[in-house]
Order: C-alpha cells, then sequence, then structure tokens
C-alpha cells in the first residue's frame, strides 16, 4: 500500500486536495482514508448548503481570502456538472439602533473583500423578500447562493475515481511511524500525508508534533424544518451576527429545493460525535471536553457562560422558533417540522488563551500537512483553499531539498542514510 499522497478525510477539504493534486501531477498515486462508509458523513454532508459571499471576515484573514473565490468557483463547478443551484441572494436584518453598527462593520468588511453587499431601505428589502422584517435598513448579498453539498461531494468521488484516486472506507487512521500509516485495516506508506480528518484533526496532528496549542471543542448545530410549505420565505435571512465569536446565529436558510429551514444552534458538545443521546460515547472524549468547557464556563472567555446558556435554551423548539420569527412579518409558529439531524462543527480552541480561533489553521513539515480549524465557510473555500495547501505542500518539500542539495556531500550522505 505505497503512495505518494495519503489523505485522512473524505469530506469536502480532503476531495478537494486530492482533486488539486491530482490535477498538478497527474501521475501521482493518492488514497483518501475515510473511517465512515462514504463520502461527507460528517460536517461536509450536514451542513446547510449555503455558498457564502465573503463579508463576514476581516481582510487579513484565510477566509476572506478564499469565501469570495471559493464562491465563484463552486458554482462553477456545479454549473460544469450539471448540479442544482439555488441563487437565492441573502439578506441581513438589524432588530434595533445598537445593530446598525454591525450592519456597518460587515459593510466596510464587504469593501475590503471585494465582495458585493448592498445597503436597503425597509421599503427595498421588502421588494427582494416582501416577509422580512428589519430595523430602518438591511444588507444584501446577491451573490449568495445554496447547493446540495451530499451532491457535491458524490460528484467529487466520482471524478476522482475516475482519475485514478483510491478510495478506503471504514478505514480509520490508528497511528503512525515515520511515513508508515496504520489503520483498522491496511498499513499505507506514503511521500506525504494529509491530515484532513475534521474532528479528529488535532488528535492526528499530535502524532506528527503539530497542533499542540491547540483542541477541539464540538459545537452541535441543529436546524429546523419549515413543513408549512416553501414559499413564505423567498431568500437567506441572517441577523446581524456577534463578530467577537464564529457563530452566525439562527437564520432562516433556503435550500436547494427551496424549502425553508430554520438554525442553526451552537450547543456546546460532550463529546465529539455527540449527535444524538449517547451515540458513539466516548468517556476519554467527554472528560477532556468537559474539563476544557468548565474552564471556559469559570474564565467566561469570549462569553461562553452566556453562550452556553443561550445555546441550550434552544433545545426548546418554542425558544428556538421564537428567535427566528423576530426577522419576518408573520409565518405559522406551527408550521415547523421536527429538528433536522444535527451536524458537529470542529472548532479549535486555543489551550493558553481560551479562545476559540476564528481562522482557518494549517500545519506541517515536509512529511506531513494538517488543516486544524475547517469551519464554516470551509465547504464555501473548499476550491481555493485545497490550492492554498498543494501550494504550502510544495514549498516545504522543496525547502527540504534545496536545504539537501546545499549540504556539503559527506552531510548528505548521513542524511539519506
Amino acid at each position: 500500500m505505497r503512495y505518494d499522497y495519503l489523505i485522512a478525510g473524505a469530506g469536502i477539504i480532503g476531495l478537494s486536495i486530492a482533486r488539486e493534486l491530482i490535477r498538478r501531477e497527474p501521475q501521482a498515486r493518492i488514497a483518501i482514508i475515510e473511517k465512515e462508509s462514504d463520502v461527507a458523513k460528517h460536517a461536509s454532508g450536514r451542513n446547510s448548503g449555503v455558498l457564502h459571499a465573503g463579508f463576514y471576515y476581516t481582510a487579513d484573514s484565510l477566509k476572506a481570502r478564499f469565501t469570495r473565490d471559493g464562491n465563484r468557483a463552486m458554482k462553477k463547478y456545479c454549473e460544469q456538472n450539471g448540479l442544482f443551484i439555488n441563487p437565492c441572494g441573502k439578506l441581513v436584518v438589524a432588530s434595533d439602533e445598537s445593530e446598525l453598527q454591525g450592519l456597518e462593520e460587515l459593510k466596510r468588511r464587504a469593501a475590503r473583500n471585494g465582495v458585493r453587499l448592498e445597503w436597503l431601505s425597509e421599503e427595498e428589502a421588502a421588494r427582494i423578500e416582501p416577509n422580512v422584517r428589519t430595523y430602518r435598513k438591511a444588507l444584501y448579498s446577491p451573490d449568495t447562493a445554496s447547493v446540495d453539498p451530499v451532491e457535491v461531494c458524490q460528484c467529487l468521488k466520482r471524478e476522482l475515481v475516475s482519475s485514478g484516486v483510491d478510495f478506503f472506507f471504514n478505514t480509520k487512521y490508528t497511528g503512525r511511524s515515520h511515513q508508515t500509516i496504520r489503520t483498522n485495516k491496511p498499513v499505507f506508506t506514503c511521500g506525504y500525508f494529509i491530515n484532513a480528518a475534521g474532528l479528529f484533526a488535532d488528535r492526528i496532528a499530535r502524532d506528527f508534533g503539530f497542533g499542540l496549542q491547540y483542541t477541539i471543542i464540538p459545537f452541535k448545530g441543529i436546524y429546523m424544518k419549515y413543513a408549512k410549505n416553501k414559499s413564505d420565505v423567498t431568500t437567506n435571512i441572517y441577523p446581524v451576527p456577534n463578530l467577537n465569536n464564529p457563530f452566525l446565529g439562527v437564520h432562516f436558510t433556503k435550500t436547494v429545493d427551496g424549502s425553508i429551514k430554520i438554525g442553526p444552534t451552537a450547543i456546546p458538545a460532550f463529546w465529539r460525535e455527540n449527535y444524538k443521546g449517547f451515540h458513539r460515547f466516548n468517556l476519554g472524549e467527554f472528560i477532556q471536553i468537559l474539563y476544557y468547557e468548565a474552564k471556559l464556563f469559570l474564565t467566561n472567555s469570549f462569553h461562553f457562560r452566556q453562550l452556553a446558556f443561550e445555546e441550550m435554551k434552544k433545545y426548546d423548539k418554542a425558544n428556538f422558533i421564537g428567535l427566528s420569527l423576530r426577522m419576518v412579518k408573520a409565518m405559522d409558529r406551527n408550521g415547523f417540522g421536527d429538528f433536522l439531524q444535527p451536524g458537529i462543527r470542529a472548532q479549535l480552541l486555543n489551550k493558553k488563551t481560551l479562545e476559540l480561533v476564528q481562522d482557518f489553521v494549517v500545519e506541517g513539515d515536509a512529511g506531513s500537512i494538517h488543516v486544524l480549524n475547517a469551519v464554516s465557510p470551509a465547504f464555501t473555500c473548499s476550491f481555493p483553499f485545497a490550492e492554498y495547501v498543494a501550494e504550502l505542500i510544495g514549498e516545504k518539500r522543496s525547502a527540504v531539498k534545496s536545504s539537501l542539495a546545499s549540504k556539503p556531500e559527506e552531510d548528505l550522505v548521513c542524511q539519506v542514510t
């Protein structure tokens, strides 16, 4: 089982990196290992499907850099492959005077990031979405759209298989020794290892000496479908977010088929795959995560205490629905169905500062690279982000080759030996 590149994780990031590598090196032998039975079984297949435009993020961030370009690249990919797109746009609305400053900041960020974002009066907003409620004005993003994330990932899988990439499903990373990767099935050797394992990326990275200052704190995101009809809302409607944390608040999402759902929550979870009940309960994870969540609660870092209380209240359907109804003029409270399947956000925490990491984090060397914080809008960013990772891999491997070439002959022999 010898490969030039071995990728752990068959979510959107692992798939996109494989696609970029095979594009650059058509003869490379590439394999993807995935502990589940198919692609996109976790965050990549459980997200909203919204293609964000790129105005939430500061101009110096990787997210700002990749969201705008990723929005265009993903739309192009869907169009070329006959995949569905709902070009529904997005309204960001204010509830009172205090939130107008938040709208102003989003508009400034959009301008710096080169993203289209338009000011609308209440009357203009109502022409786009007759049911929307906002205070004085709103922002409109015409480039926001929705796709089916599972459909996209399945299309990528078919493309990769046709390009010669090997998939090993139900194959879980268990450890490594140099460039030998152990799994619950085969043992692999590889020229380069790429960790895109989402919820378990930090754990794998530590085996290679990376990500030592970080740990994953999982947050559960739950949506609820509006079952009455598809017409009461025609565009995405978002509140002004708290820009001090990475969560966007409960909002209305128009899915690719025109359905309406509200969410998500950002409820602190107690183990990495804490989707429902005690499914996949892990005592070790529970103890470690509870330890860090207790520290966050006691120190109240980034107002975690208030966040935890507010998010836990969202398990109450009446409260959850009430948060969404603030953004619309009229909607049937009884028209909502049950909670949809939850997703888990693999949110990175800096263990020293006790702050949530807002941007993507990638660490690596000449033998491996580790994607440590591929959280929303990672799906939107996936194609340009994969180009970025491929460039990093090339730079790190070239740097070592250059270093070896510059060594005296006797040192070089020693190094090779």
